[in-house]
């Protein structure tokens, strides 16, 4: 029988457990949740299970009240801008491969060697800017 592999976002701690492992009372645990800084995932019984990542997250949350000064708006704001950058990056990095992938079906299908080999052609590249026009989501 094997077991099941536990991720950094496998929710498994009680709240009394994450207090203890990131060094606050589960009172504040309560309040960071209900504001929406970390948010813990639920067991059938409606009681929150914190995940490793949520225990690095209440810890960030303390350094940046404590060492940095800023307060619970700003920290919100802050985590959520990160979330976002995280989220950016990685669609960034997908429609990049999408377009390397893109640029090699042209160059296959028009018989061009890639650019690196040797004697190879180089393919014009051409930039392409996709304007949205619906606004952001907020």
């Amino acid at each position: 029988m094997t077991t099941p592999a536990f991720g950094d976002d496998t929710p498994v701690y009680v709240i009394s457990v994450a207090a203890e492992l990131s060094g606050l009372h589960p009172q504040t645990l309560r309040q960071y949740d209900r504001l929406g800084l970390v948010s813990p995932g639920r067991a059938s019984g409606r009681g929150r299970r914190y995940s490793m990542r949520d225990i690095q997250q209440l810890r960030e949350v303390q350094r940046l009240s404590q060492v940095e000064g800023i307060n619970l708006a700003g920290i919100k704001r802050i985590l959520e801008l990160q979330r976002e950058v995280t989220e950016l990056r990685e669609h960034l990095f997908h429609l990049h491969n999408e377009m390397e992938a893109a640029r090699a079906a042209v160059r296959r299908a028009a018989g061009v060697a890639r650019p690196d080999a040797p004697g190879g052609e180089l393919v014009r590249r051409t930039r392409l800017t996709i304007f949205n026009t619906h606004p952001p989501e907020q």
